[in-house]
């Protein structure tokens, strides 16, 4: 049957044979029953999955041609000690390319870092292909890979993020039966290589290891000369694109030929000739095209042009790729104010988005089907969030495709690996080994994903996970793509390099310092926890930050912090914010949906005004901090547990003998409150002098305020305001007319008096100057 397809494919137009030979494979794999492992928890795409449709897309969108094969589908496996030799039996059959431990791969088993995996498969190079060259690809295998092809080796890769290639083509039988054998080492978190989220006993944010073949595996038959890879570069300012081609050439003059698309069509054109070069040497070559009015790229509008390239050697075409790029500029600077800003296309644009981890319960690192892959994409466009930040993951370069195409920019995180830095500590000293291998799978992070246009930022560093050489791996980033910026350390321990200062805070938010050449982000805030029975990975001892009890609740404290971004994005100049997170991991269940992907765990329509509120025209309003809270700053109050002189509430008072401290106040126990500085809930007095700004007497003044217990706020010795209950988060209250007039321009003084707070005490005030948006 398959030599019959064969002779079929010489008969038909280019695309049938792409599906004969895509048929071809599906006949060679599905003669063996598979079935997915019982797993703890499993998508509506599960279903989908056969031997036989098993991620069938062509995998690399930015360089595709008509002729290929894919490998994917059933595979012998084996798991030996990590010194045996190839095994002479099998234990049975696992789907690529789903890895081991998930239940897609039909295996669900650990590999330890003593163990080996193995694979093994056969197949027929079709009839078309006989002159050809043969390259075997793999889109990501995790870690230590090395090749046979019908015995021989083929090569061998340490990288668990990033595809690389063999050229097979004389390893290759004439005819007949092909064999392909894979060994896999993967240490996870036993080695120093970059790891992400891998360890071998998953708890809190650490989960579950996808060791071996995790991306789709395919062939694909080239000539002598042939585009290797390719780089794309548009200039938005100056309205042209510049495309250099990487060639492998036996030492032949090659002409290249790029076209630009827009839709059916053609606006530019150029050819570009080479000279002769000694066989085997390096050939680029590189055009420049107008692209004239151009359409740029924008959330909103992710308008993609298509790239047409071709090689001609002694007048007769030897290959053909088609590509896509986009018109988009990502660069800072500052606004009217001064502050910087994230420019997209030198206009601001506040980011907001998710962290979005990427992992599946049913397919670990790897999506179910492709339609699952982008619907966590479609989803967050849909809830109004313009932004992804790949969380310490590679994904396929067909969830790039969909970020392009769909409109979502995305922050990408290099994986982590190796030991943590604390804060305070300095950058860690890596083993040269550990240094190296890091260096280079970034270095290939970069080069593979460089021409997505989704790709605004670089995240070298999370949270100091693996962090050394900071300010060296910061030039290297740039040097290597100038075209982007980088965050040299997202979180925790910031060296000050980089183009973006980024804070975590949880629940937050909060923005850090201003700078005068740096960017304010909040990386990380939030991490709202909504446990939902049946569709969690352990229906018992998950976590959040802050949980609740229902969608209702979780929503309104979710529209809370959202509020509370509002005016931290005027003069204190937050640019951006990520929300933790898209999709519950494990035993993390603070996703906006489950990690089924089966519940949205908040209510769409608010959730989508809310966020779109933050980035779409018209700007929202703005607040300015009088006195700010511990959400912008941690500033002193004076303060005393003993009851005071009756006076204590009069500007002339004397807080001599009170003792000074930080806000917030509280205890430990009341999750996400940003305390610091204990109080254990019984009476509490504040006060501090501060500043009205001359403009702000004819703005609006509102108290902003978290607190659990019985308040009183006295401006200049009168009471302003008298709050009592919980109310949970941080809230905006306008002051009335009276308590409004009871300030005045210069130094005024604020004084509170809080009263029992119970078991989880908590207060934190401020005021701020308006326009605003009022909390609920």
């Amino acid at each position: 049957m398959t030599s019959k397809i064969n002779r079929i494919i010489k008969r038909v137009p280019v695309a049938l044979a792409v599906t004969a030979l895509l048929l071809s494979a599906h006949i060679t794999l599905r003669a063996t029953e598979w079935r997915p492992a019982s797993g703890v928890l499993s998508t509506r795409w599960a279903q989908e999955v056969t031997p036989e449709t098993a991620h069938r897309e062509y995998p690399r969108m930015q360089m595709r041609r008509d002729a290929w094969l894919n490998l994917n589908g059933l595979w012998d496996y084996a798991i030996t000690p990590q010194v045996g030799a190839q095994p002479d039996t099998w234990q049975g059959k696992i789907l690529v390319p789903f890895p081991v431990e998930s239940a897609l791969s039909g295996v669900m088993r650990r590999v330890s870092e003593v163990d080996r995996l193995w694979y093994r498969r056969v197949f027929e190079t079709p009839e078309a292909w006989h002159g050809k060259q043969v390259l075997l690809h793999f889109g990501a295998v995790d870690w230590e890979t090395t090749v046979w092809v019908n015995g021989a080796k083929a090569g061998a890769h340490r990288g668990g993020y990033d595809r690389f290639t063999f050229d097979v083509t004389d390893l290759l039988k004439p005819t007949g039966a092909q064999e392909i054998v894979v060994a896999v080492h993967d240490p996870s978190d036993a080695g120093t290589q970059p790891i992400g989220k891998q360890v071998r006993e998953p708890k809190g944010i650490r989960y579950t290891p996808s060791s071996g073949i995790w991306q789709t595996v395919w062939l694909e038959p080239v000539t002598p000369t042939y585009i290797e890879a390719i780089k794309i570069v548009p200039d938005v300012d100056q309205g042209t694109v510049s495309v250099k081609i990487h060639i492998q050439s036996p030492g032949q003059t090659v002409i290249a030929n790029v076209e630009v698309r827009d839709g059916k069509q053609s606006i530019a054109d150029a050819t570009a000739q080479s000279a002769n070069p000694p066989a085997g040497a390096p050939l680029v070559m590189e055009v420049t095209l107008p692209i004239k009015n151009a359409r740029l790229w924008t959330p909103d509008s992710p308008h993609l042009y298509d790239l047409d390239l071709s090689l001609s050697v002694g007048g007769q075409r030897v290959d053909r790729i088609e590509s896509y790029f986009a018109m988009r500029k990502i660069s800072m600077g500052p606004d009217a104010d001064g502050i910087q800003r994230l420019l997209l296309n030198n206009q601001p644009l506040f980011q907001y988005g998710l962290l979005d981890q990427g992992f599946w319960p049913d397919g670990l690192h790897t999506a179910p089907t492709d339609e699952a892959l982008r619907y966590d994409i479609e989803l967050t466009k849909d809830l109004g969030f313009n932004l992804a930040r790949k969380h310490v993951k590679v994904e396929p370069d067909r969830w790039y495709y969909w970020c392009d195409k769909l409109g979502l920019l995305v922050w990408q995180d290099m994986p982590s690996g190796d030991a943590s830095v604390r804060r305070g500590e300095p950058d860690l000293r890596r083993t040269p080994e550990s240094a190296h291998q890091f260096e280079v799978e970034l270095k290939a992070m970069i080069s593979s994903l460089e021409n997505h246009p989704c790709i605004v930022m670089w995240v070298p560093f999370n949270e100091g996970w693996g962090q050394y050489d900071t300010a060296r791996i910061v030039d290297l980033v740039k040097t290597l793509d100038p075209t982007r910026l980088v965050i040299g350390a997202s979180g925790w321990v910031d060296r000050g390099v980089g183009d973006v200062n980024d804070i975590h805070q949880y629940p937050g938010p909060g923005v850090p310092p201003p700078e005068a050449n740096r960017v304010a982000v909040l990386g990380e805030f939030g991490g709202l926890g909504l446990p939902v029975r049946g569709h969690s990975w352990q229906d018992e001892k998950n976590w959040g930050y802050r949980s609740f009890n229902d969608a209702a609740a979780l929503t309104k404290a979710y529209l809370r912090m959202v509020d509370r971004l509002h005016p931290l994005i005027g003069a204190p100049g937050l640019a951006a914010a990520v929300y933790t997170q898209t999709t519950d991991v494990e035993i993390e269940v603070n996703g906006l949906i489950t990690y089924d992907r089966a519940v949205l765990k908040v209510d769409k329509a608010q959730t989508r005004a809310a966020n779109l509120k933050l980035h779409s025209p018209p700007p929202p309003l703005m607040a300015k901090a009088i006195i700010p809270t511990a959400e912008e700053d941690r500033i002193r109050w004076h303060y005393a547990t003993e009851t005071p002189a009756a006076n204590w509430a009069q500007p002339e008072f004397d807080p001599k003998g009170w003792k000074s401290g930080r806000a917030g106040f509280g205890g430990r126990e009341l999750s996400g409150a940003p305390v610091l500085t204990d109080w254990d809930g019984k009476k509490l007095w504040l006060r501090r002098t501060f500043q009205m700004p001359a403009d702000s007497t004819r703005q609006e003044i509102a108290l902003r305020i978290f607190h659990t217990g019985t308040t009183e706020v006295y401006l200049n010795g009168k009471l302003a305001a008298k709050l009592t209950g919980n109310n949970g988060d941080y809230v905006s209250h306008p002051l009335s007319p009276e308590a409004r007039g009871l300030l005045r321009r210069g130094e005024n003084t604020i004084a509170v008096h809080c009263a029992e707070a119970g078991s989880q005490p908590f207060i934190d005030l401020g005021l701020t100057t308006g326009p605003i948006r009022l909390g609920k």
